[in-house]
């Protein structure tokens, strides 16, 4: 009797067959053959027969495979494979030492200049001795500030807006350093449309072709972290104000912040007197929000939204249609700054009428009960224009723009400060350093720096009663330029800022800033209307915690002395204010000239 045939049996004559029709075996038959081995003990003894012939009918195949091919068309399919290999992973690799090339480049610049500048002051106030000594520091200052210059202007981003800042601190840098950095307050980058629009589609997933019907390739405003176009939307064809963040900003804001603290630490480190670090630490807090433009959005929602209970005041925030993180939809509305004198003469503006409603403006923003602080009122986030339904000498409004910065006062400290202006403004020294320790923690010795930071006066000035009168900026800069010069008052100023809460660094930057505005509108008056519409601001905060700290029913008589005496004291205060105004708008019927004060 014949045995079965085993399954070996007729893998084998499959083998032989393939090897002359077809050099090939499936991977499944390999299977069967292994599994049909641990099945059967009698399979045949020609496995490494098999197996040594599997192997040359692969070869065989690839051989007859590639003699198919062309020459010329495997040559090619080479050669673009070694490229596409070589391409993917070289652009990624150029990309990297791209990115580690420019950094290193942004972070030598800083390294350098920072290095150069400290050894020429340490070098400099080694001659303290020299009777030139004075000459030579100025022109040691005055060459750094250059070079410092130089390296902002060539890193550009976070550091153009720190060179504004540092350019306004003329009551505490050198006014070398301050001159020198003016030309950053006009000098912002300008991104190109193609960078714009692939950062707005890598944000969105649309272009902004997509999102408008038109759209001005060039920003009719640049500043440093970013630009306004005007384009009108495709939905609905209105006009709007497209604010898109500068697309550098996001590669190099982090690698900028941290130069930044390293140059004010390592300027600590050789100065100890002069410390600005709280300069950069509140540029790590404060920037991050500012580059999140949908922070931004909900600000002015909220501004517009609590001056819209004051019916009165002129203040035009424009609608916010929507917003990403690094693009802002507004609706587009226009004006003049606020420093146009032609402009605003030509169109029967009242330059002192302005002056009162930006004084108005900000003091409710300061004193108002739950008012956010814009902290960046700036001449170039202002605008003025003619609102013709309006009656003469307030035929203007007031458009505010770039709600990026803000902060919020606390109630208490709100109620200090307003105490601290008020003994201000009563030349009350007493009550001045009383609230100048609750507002800032300020003790005696470091009074008089505070009082004339806070009020921007010489400190002469703030003690005697002319503290509403109009500076005269030559005399009392040179006055507080020498201050500075002589002794370590300098270095106190700079000890008294670090200390303080950094909300007053911003009460005391919006001050000089709407102080700025007020002297470059070159009023008649001077500033004592504006003085006065402080004072009546501070007097009703003060007013409203007097009449919360009354317990029980006004009727009682203890109660209702405490109430009549604080609706005296903010009376008063209200009274000569409006008797100021009408003073002064008989003086504008009748056509006279005011005095300045």
């Amino acid at each position: 009797m014949r045995p079965p045939a085993s399954p070996w049996s007729a893998i084998s004559r499959l083998t032989s067959q393939a090897q002359t029709t077809r050099p090939w075996i499936c991977r499944q038959c390999i299977r069967s053959h292994q599994a049909s081995r641990t099945r059967h003990s009698n399979f045949s003894t020609n496995q490494y027969t098999y197996s040594q012939a599997g192997k040359r009918a692969w070869r065989q195949r690839i051989r007859i495979e590639r003699l198919t091919i062309p020459p010329q068309h495997r040559k090619v399919a080479i050669t673009a494979a070694i490229l596409f290999i070589l391409g993917s992973g070289g652009l990624a690799f150029s990309e990297r030492v791209r990115y580690i090339y420019i950094a290193a480049e942004r972070s030598g610049r800083v390294g350098v200049t920072l290095a150069v500048n400290v050894y020429e002051y340490i070098k400099t106030l080694k001659k303290s001795e020299d009777p030139n000594y004075q000459t030579l520091l100025s022109a040691c200052h005055k060459r750094c500030a250059e070079r410092t210059l130089e390296a902002m202007e060539k890193n550009g981003s976070i550091f153009i807006k720190l060179g504004q800042h540092l350019s306004s601190l003329n009551y505490l840098l050198p006014s070398e350093w301050c001159d020198t950095f003016i030309p950053l307050q006009d000098k912002c980058p300008v991104s190109p449309f193609d960078s714009v629009d692939a950062m707005v589609k890598a944000d969105t997933g649309k272009s902004l072709d997509e999102y408008f019907e038109e759209f001005e390739r060039r920003p009719i405003g640049a500043a440093s972290l970013a630009q306004v176009h005007i384009a009108k939307t495709r939905d609905t064809g209105q006009k709007v104000a497209v604010k898109v963040q500068h697309p550098s900003l996001d590669e190099w804001s982090r690698l900028d912040l941290a130069l930044t603290r390293l140059t004010f630490r390592t300027l600590k480190r050789f100065f100890p007197e002069y410390d600005l670090t709280w300069l950069s630490d509140e540029m790590e807090t404060s920037l991050p929000k500012e580059l999140d433009f949908r922070e931004e959005a909900r600000n002015a929602t909220r501004m517009k939204e609590y001056f819209s209970h004051i019916p009165s005041s002129p203040l035009v925030v424009p609608d916010v249609l929507w917003s990403q993180r690094r693009i802002l939809v507004m609706e587009f509305i226009t004006g003049h700054r606020p420093d146009d004198l032609p402009f605003l003469d030509a169109n029967g503006i009242d330059r002192d009428e302005v002056s009162a409603a930006l004084a108005r403006i900000f003091n409710e923003m300061i004193f108002g009960s739950g008012a956010p602080l814009h902290c960046d009122p700036h001449g170039g986030n202002l605008a003025i224009r003619v609102n013709p339904h309006k009656r003469k000498p307030r035929n203007f409004d007031i458009i505010l723009y770039d709600h990026g910065l803000y902060r919020d006062i606390p109630l208490q400290l709100r109620r200090n400060y307003a105490h601290l202006w008020l003994a201000v403004l009563d030349t009350d020294e007493a009550g001045m350093r009383k609230y100048a320790y609750e507002v800032a923690g300020i003790g005696d010795a470091e009074f008089p720096i505070f009082a004339s930071a806070i009020t921007g006066r010489d400190y002469n000035v703030v003690q005697s009663s002319n503290i509403a009168t109009s500076r005269n900026n030559k005399n009392e800069k040179e006055a507080i330029s020498s201050a500075l010069n002589e002794g370590d008052l300098l270095g106190q100023l700079v000890h008294l800022l670090a200390k303080v809460p950094r909300i007053i660094l911003l009460i005391l930057k919006t001050n000089d800033l709407t102080r700025s505005l007020d002297e470059n509108l070159q009023t008649r008056e001077g500033p004592m209307r504006s003085f006065m519409i402080l004072a009546r601001y501070a007097a009703r905060t003060v007013f409203e915690e007097q009449v919360e700290g009354i317990r029980g029913s006004f009727v009682w008589p203890g109660n209702f002395v405490r109430y009549a005496i604080a609706v005296a004291a903010y009376a008063k205060i209200a009274l000569k204010l409006r008797v100021y105004e009408y003073y002064l708008s008989a003086r504008r019927r009748l056509g006279m000239r005011a005095e300045v004060l």
